[in-house]
């Protein structure tokens, strides 16, 4: 049996041909495209390798601004930006045929005492008894149509158990938001950086899924065509050896959210215009100074 988690690994470890400059191979998911998630995972370990150690990343954002052909290597080349007290800042670029086809940026930081705070954990059944993705469409197979069916049913490096089953032979609508449970498909290294590259690789499943639940569409419907532009990310502090909770939501502030957010508002004078997403650490004044040169240099 194909040791798909193995590959991925193997992958991810990149080779370096000359200073800051690094060359990854392509894992062919049944698509002929490169998948999002392995140019994510790839490029923050290009970037992760020319950091000091003791720094791990804490927050990413990047582009997708082309198709990868998958049975193509990428080049990845790295700008080291910034290497501050605490912070570290990289720049990705990675390059196939000659033409940038994704873009990261990545800050690092050491480990340093802070503030820290989040939602409590939902409370969802645990994984115990759920049905995975892989399960489900092995079940049906006979269901899927032929060019997709071979891609459905493969071995995966990611065991995904759903919480919200979507059937995308019959999509009904549905809100846009799904609950998941990850674990990676084998044993993994005990490195702190690989479960963040695997966790960045595993964050490209399952949105653009749940982002077409309202319009009962799937990526099995006769001419839809689907693209992830852009992704960000925040600590990545996770373990896929265990079980990890992804909870996916899609929503765009229309006027509906609009007038959810901003009861009082008259949705005729005023008109949503912009969104945004925001990520910060708060910790001693000592490591502040540092922290605000590090915003402000990137």
């Amino acid at each position: 049996m194909r040791d798909v988690l193995a590959e991925l690994l193997d992958l991810l470890r990149l080779e370096r041909i000359e200073e800051n400059l690094f060359r990854g191979q392509s894992q062919d998911l049944g698509w002929g495209a490169i998948f999002g998630g392995q140019v994510l995972g790839q490029a923050l370990s290009a970037a992760a390798q020319t950091v000091r150690a003791g720094r791990e990343v804490h927050s990413l954002q990047s582009s997708f601004l082309r198709q990868g052909d998958a049975r193509r290597p990428v080049v990845y080349q790295v700008d080291p930006l910034r290497d501050g007290t605490s912070f570290s800042t990289r720049r990705v670029l990675a390059i196939q045929g000659g033409k940038p086809i994704f873009a990261l940026t990545a800050s690092f930081q050491r480990d340093e005492p802070g503030f820290d705070h989040a939602h409590p954990m939902p409370g969802v059944p645990g994984p115990d008894g759920l049905e995975s993705e892989l399960d489900l469409a092995r079940r049906n197979a006979a269901n899927i149509p032929e060019p997709f069916r071979k891609i459905a049913t493969a071995e995966r490096p990611i065991e995904i158990r759903p919480l919200q089953r979507v059937n995308p032979l019959d999509p009904k609508p549905m809100p846009p938001r799904r609950q998941l449970w990850y674990k990676a498909a084998g044993p993994l290294p005990d490195d702190p950086g690989v479960h963040r590259y695997l966790l960045a690789y595993a964050s490209d499943f399952n949105f653009l899924t749940t982002a077409m639940l309202p319009h009962a569409v799937s990526w099995l419907t006769p001419g839809m065509q689907v693209a992830w532009l852009k992704a960000m990310a925040w600590s990545l502090d996770g373990n896929l050896d265990g079980e990890v909770l992804h909870g996916v939501m899609d929503e765009v502030v229309g006027p509906t959210r609009a007038a959810e957010l901003f009861p009082e508002n008259d949705p005729k004078t005023y008109r949503p215009v912009v969104g945004t997403t925001r990520g910060a650490r708060v910790g001693d004044e000592e490591a502040a100074k540092e922290r605000v040169e590090a915003l402000l240099a990137t």
